[in-house]
């Protein structure tokens, strides 16, 4: 039986729920295409089913933040997803910090562990510091959903050098995600 993976792609292509820009570019725009990436990977693979939450560029999940959690939510759990990963870029004031990381409901877990695994290959794939596994139990998407889940801060959009990196080699990205999820389910 195919191993049911949700791709939720974070932040809506418009407010509510628009993700953070620098650098010339949005968030919401690189996560879907590293979404998409991902998503042809692990179906090529014929051991996963995936869905994303944004199948276009112009999918819109809800009229406000949480009501556009929710959905996302809703839509892993009433599927039966196996797993949910909600990719994200990180942001911060200055251009200097950088890295990749995960945040997860709580640990040790099934979530911690596959985290763990995605970090780890991304680091691989992308070159970028690991920054770990996180703990973030106030997060809706990891605490209302009903099976393993991990936010995935891909890198820095504020750091012009891992902006550029998502930007021009989102294959990277979506490689080091999908090596996780396979070194996790031992596909």
């Amino acid at each position: 039986m195919a191993i049911k993976i949700y791709i939720d792609q974070g932040h809506n292509p418009v407010n509510p729920n628009a993700g953070a820009e620098a650098n010339g570019l949005r968030e919401q725009n690189i996560v879907y295409t590293i979404g998409q990436e991902l998503a042809a990977l692990l179906r090529t693979n014929g051991n996963f089913e995936v869905r994303l939450s944004r199948p276009t560029p112009e999918t819109q999940l809800g009229d406000s933040v949480s009501s556009s959690l929710r959905r996302r939510v809703e839509e892993a759990n009433r599927w039966g997803a196996d797993y949910f990963i909600s990719l994200h870029t990180n942001a911060s004031t200055s251009p200097d910090p950088g890295g990749t990381e995960a945040l997860v409901f709580n640990k040790p877990s099934a979530a911690a562990s596959l985290a763990a695994d995605i970090v780890r290959e991304l680091t691989a794939y992308t070159g970028l510091r690991d920054r770990g596994v996180i703990v973030r139990s106030g997060l809706y998407v990891l605490r209302k959903t009903t099976m393993p889940a991990v936010l995935v801060e891909l890198g820095f959009i504020s750091n012009p050098e891992e902006a550029a990196l998502m930007r021009d080699r989102p294959d990277l990205f979506a490689r080091g995600v999908y090596e996780g999820i396979l070194d996790y389910t031992g596909v």
